[in-house]
C-alpha cells in the first residue's frame, strides 16, 4: 500500500506545480506607468489622462530634460519626444496610444519599448479641436535602436 500512497502524493505535488505555473504565465501585467516629462508640456498631460482612462496608474516626475532616462536606457535620440514612460521595464517614447501598450505587456517582446515620434495630430494627446488627424506608426524600438513598426494609425480608408 504504500507504494501506490507515494505514487499519489507524487501525483498530486505534479498538478499542484503544474497549476501554480498556470496561474504565474497568466498573472495580469503592471498597470503601474511612471512618465517623465518636463514642467511646460501641456500635451503629456493630456496623454497622461488618456492613458488614466484606459486603465493605468501614473507617477509623474516632471524633469528639466529627459535625455538621461532615454539614453540610460538605450532610446535613440532621434526617436526622442516630450514625454517619456516606463512601465514593466519598457520604454514608451510621445504619443503610443493606450491599446499598443496594452500589447506590448501582453506580447513582452525583446525590445527597449515604443516610439510614437515627432507628435502626430490625432494621437492621444495631440488631438485637435477640428478633429484634424494625420497617419502615424507606432514603432518598436528594439536593441541596439533598430525599429519596426509595430501598429499603424489614422490610415486613409
Amino acid at each position: 500500500m504504500k507504494p501506490i500512497w507515494n505514487r499519489r502524493l507524487l501525483l498530486g505535488a505534479t498538478v499542484l506545480v503544474g497549476m501554480t505555473g498556470t496561474a504565474c504565465a497568466q498573472a495580469r501585467p503592471s498597470r503601474n506607468l511612471t512618465v517623465f516629462k518636463t514642467p511646460t508640456c501641456a500635451c503629456c498631460d493630456a496623454w497622461i489622462r488618456h492613458m488614466r482612462d484606459a486603465g493605468f496608474s501614473t507617477t509623474i516626475t516632471i524633469l528639466p530634460s529627459l535625455q538621461s532616462v532615454r539614453s540610460s536606457r538605450g532610446m535613440p535620440d532621434a526617436l526622442a519626444s516630450c514625454h517619456t514612460g516606463l512601465i514593466d521595464g519598457y520604454l514608451v517614447e510621445g504619443h503610443v496610444p493606450a491599446q499598443d501598450v496594452i500589447r506590448l505587456l501582453a506580447e513582452r517582446p525583446a525590445a527597449i519599448g515604443l516610439a510614437v515620434p515627432a507628435m502626430p495630430l490625432g494621437s492621444p494627446g495631440m488631438e485637435t479641436p477640428q478633429g484634424h488627424r494625420e497617419p502615424y506608426e507606432t514603432l518598436l524600438v528594439l536593441r541596439f535602436g533598430a525599429t519596426r513598426v509595430f501598429a499603424r494609425h489614422n490610415q486613409p480608408a
